[in-house]
């Protein structure tokens, strides 16, 4: 089964009050393993950068007055995530901004409710009452993020790809007798050698033995097992 994690940064939080994206990063798994694939770009939002935005994730206008707008990048961004579903650490808010700028420029939304998976709704119900920020999941589950000095749009999504692989049971959900094909064409059988079954060991008394078992028998007063014959 093929996946998109995917992250963006924005100028602000709100598509519907002028902010836009600048930034999308997004990763591949088949199967939840990383395949090497990504897709990552910035975008010039034609407008000024906020102060507290650029705090976030360190994109400024003289960084982004060069880069393409989204129109010019949604083709290869369309391409790449295909028909997949598509996972995002609170998704609504990449969501809106995706489809906000896909429908600037007239094409119908690809992020739909249908395709959509949160691992911040996941986290929740997986760990409640924890902190449920990328940085407390990464902490939970041991995963480095000592070179996330900022965010990123790729960064967080390769961060969040193992944290989603983390939250869906681990590297160990492949292992059993059941196993999908990379081409997810069904399942296959996983053999398992037969254990090997060894003959069973007798061992018989010697004569001497007999003898004195006989003997210490012979010793005993009114044994129990010589009451209940008699009974």
């Amino acid at each position: 089964m093929r996946e998109i994690v995917f992250d963006t940064e924005t100028t602000g939080f709100k598509f519907s009050e002028g902010d836009r994206l600048v930034e999308i990063g997004c990763v591949e798994l088949v199967n939840r393993v990383e395949t090497g694939r990504t897709y990552h770009a910035y975008f010039n939002p034609e407008r000024a950068m906020p102060a507290e935005a650029q705090a976030v994730h360190g994109l400024s206008d003289a960084f982004l007055k060069d880069k393409p707008v989204f129109a010019a990048g949604v083709a290869e961004f369309l391409d790449f995530i295909g028909d997949a579903p598509l996972i995002a650490h609170n998704a609504t808010f990449d969501f809106g901004f995706i489809n906000g700028e896909l429908g600037a420029l007239g094409f119908p939304p690809v992020c739909e409710k249908t395709r959509m998976v949160d691992t911040l709704a996941i986290a929740r119900s997986k760990h409640p009452g924890a902190k449920h920020t990328l940085d407390a999941l990464c902490s939970r589950y041991g995963i480095d993020r000592s070179h996330r000095v900022l965010h990123g749009a790729l960064l967080d999504a390769q961060l969040l790809a193992q944290v989603y692989v983390e939250l869906m049971g681990g590297r160990q959900i492949g292992l059993g007798l059941l196993a999908e094909t990379a081409a997810d064409s069904g399942p296959v059988i996983v053999a398992r050698t037969p254990a090997k079954v060894r003959p069973p060991r007798t061992f018989r008394p010697s004569e001497a033995e007999l003898a004195a078992h006989a003997a210490f028998l012979k010793d005993i007063k009114d044994p129990v097992w010589g009451a209940e014959a008699s009974g």
